[in-house]
């Protein structure tokens, strides 16, 4: 306060409110903490809305911002090897002439290996191909869909400079709106001619074409090079596993590659293999007549009377364990050798598995190195399963199958894509006498073990031309174990296979 004046016997006393401090209120710790919060949340704001701006706009400053969602949020690494995303290619543009619908029958590698032909089969024809369904009723009633198994955005992503690849037929194609699809089977082991001259034309009458059975429907040889690249490109490029299955399957190569170069044994000795082919040596009579039983109960098994010891002497029973024991040891595997057994359950358990597993003490299988929580969702999804066995098989140091099924025949193919990756394919019909001999008593162990790797000393895939026989399609070398027109020996492999191999996660050996 301050007087400015008298006035008579009065002092009038004038007030400046300005020149007064203002009181002071002392701020509490939950004004200070609601500040702060406040704060920090408008700045996150903003720096939500800049990055998102910077993703769509890209300017040169903001690619220089690093991220603070980045360190907050850390993204798991699947694969140490793993490339970064790509952009799309561009789609080839072409007329489509209907669309292709196909039913893949069989187990997971046979499925994929007709993936891949009915891809370049779409690609001949210039249709419009749907994804694949899968097989849900064959002896395994795996439930999987397409996209349980692959990745199917990489998958009609990567193939879109070649064929257009749709999630399902448009609706005006639906049996439920009454549209009636053309059904039927393609002729097995056709050549580009029986597909331009016999199967294009029903498109003009037809949209929508059905295959309902995909098994080798198309022929291993006389196919000119470009459809050959393609069924290639599709098999090592476009058919990914998902996510969930990579990441479980670099786990457990990851794991074995810990323990030292080891072995991945396909061990075909499962119960759809021997009811089958027919084969039941080393079983009891009891396990002989359910396997019989078995065979009858499936009609697609055309084959029924079978003399299991006549079909062994010629080399097409698989294996059993404890003949694989002894040709393991023979070919020089000591008891250190760290084993992945890659299969389904082995016929007859562990009983079975007891004379290898003594022999090779080290043998493991997916069940024993991942816990029962990581393999649940994959229970009851034999085609989940076996993915994980091809990953491993295909990344192992050596691979021995003891049965020239699809996946053996598969697994070597992608071996010798990636640079002839040591794979040893057993002699079955040598080794069957030598076997009888050792284990009757005839001839002693070190006879059998030099006699073992005598007959298998060239067994060891090498780059050869594919054996043809062309009156006997059945007979000659499968495609995809043996896919030389993709093989590359030059110095420089990048463009071997076109636009896709470069962005490539499977790198080309040379």
């Amino acid at each position: 306060m301050e007087v400015a004046k008298s006035e008579g016997n009065k002092s009038v006393i004038h007030v400046r409110y300005d020149k007064l401090p203002a009181p002071v209120f002392p701020r509490t710790r939950l004004q200070v903490w609601f500040i702060w919060v406040c704060s920090s949340i408008l700045v996150w704001t903003c720096l939500v809305h800049l990055m998102a701006i910077g993703e769509l706009w890209h300017p040169k400053f903001l690619n220089k911002i690093p991220n603070p969602a980045q360190n907050l949020f850390p993204v798991v690494i699947k694969d140490p090897v793993q490339s970064p995303p790509t952009p799309l290619i561009p789609a080839r543009n072409y007329t489509s002439n209907g669309f292709l619908k196909v039913s893949c029958n069989g187990g997971l590698n046979q499925m994929r290996a007709a993936i891949c032909d009915m891809v370049t089969i779409a690609r001949l024809l210039n249709l419009t191909l749907v994804v694949p369904e899968l097989d849900k009723t064959s002896f395994w009633a795996d439930p999987s869909n397409f996209e349980d198994i692959f990745n199917v955005k990489h998958f009609i992503d990567s193939l879109r400079d070649e064929v257009r690849i749709i999630r399902r037929l448009p609706k005006r194609f639906n049996r439920k709106y009454g549209y009636q699809l053309l059904e039927m089977s393609p002729i097995s082991w056709s050549n580009e001619k029986y597909y331009l001259e016999q199967i294009l034309p029903l498109f003009s009458k037809h949209k929508v074409l059905h295959f309902n059975k995909t098994d080798a429907r198309l022929a291993n040889n006389a196919l000119p090079d470009e459809l050959q690249k393609l069924r290639c490109r599709v098999n090592f490029q476009a058919l990914k596993f998902t996510p969930e299955i990579e990441t479980l399957g670099y786990k457990l190569v990851r794991m074995l590659q810990a323990k030292g170069h080891f072995l991945a044994l396909h061990l075909r000795y499962e119960m759809d293999m021997l009811a089958f082919s027919g084969c039941t040596h080393g079983c009891s009579k009891q396990e002989a007549e359910e396997l019989e039983h078995m065979r009858y109960a499936f009609p697609w098994w055309r084959e029924k009377e079978i003399v299991s010891e006549e079909r062994r002497s010629q080399g097409l029973c698989p294996l059993t364990p404890e003949e694989t024991a002894l040709v393991l040891r023979a070919l020089g595997f000591g008891k250190e050798t760290p084993i992945y057994v890659a299969s389904g359950e082995i016929y007859g358990g562990e009983r079975r598995l007891s004379a290898l597993r003594a022999a090779f003490p080290r043998i493991v299988k997916k069940e024993m190195l991942l816990d029962s929580e990581e393999l649940k969702h994959f229970h009851n999804h034999s085609s989940q399963m076996a993915a994980l066995d091809f990953m491993v098989s295909v990344a192992s140091n050596t691979f021995i199958p003891t049965y020239d099924g699809n996946m053996a025949r598969l697994v070597e193919g992608h071996r010798r894509y990636l640079g002839f990756r040591r794979t040893i394919l057993l002699d079955r019909k040598s080794f069957v006498g030598l076997l009888d001999l050792y284990q009757n008593g005839t001839i002693p162990w070190d006879k059998f073990e030099s006699s073992v790797r005598r007959v298998n000393n060239k067994r060891i895939v090498q780059p050869v031309p594919r054996r043809v026989i062309p009156s006997k399609p059945k007979e000659e070398e499968y495609f995809y174990a043996n896919p030389q027109e993709c093989l590359c020996m030059a110095p420089d492999c990048n463009d071997f296979l076109g636009s896709g191999l470069a962005n490539s996660s499977i790198e080309v050996k040379r």
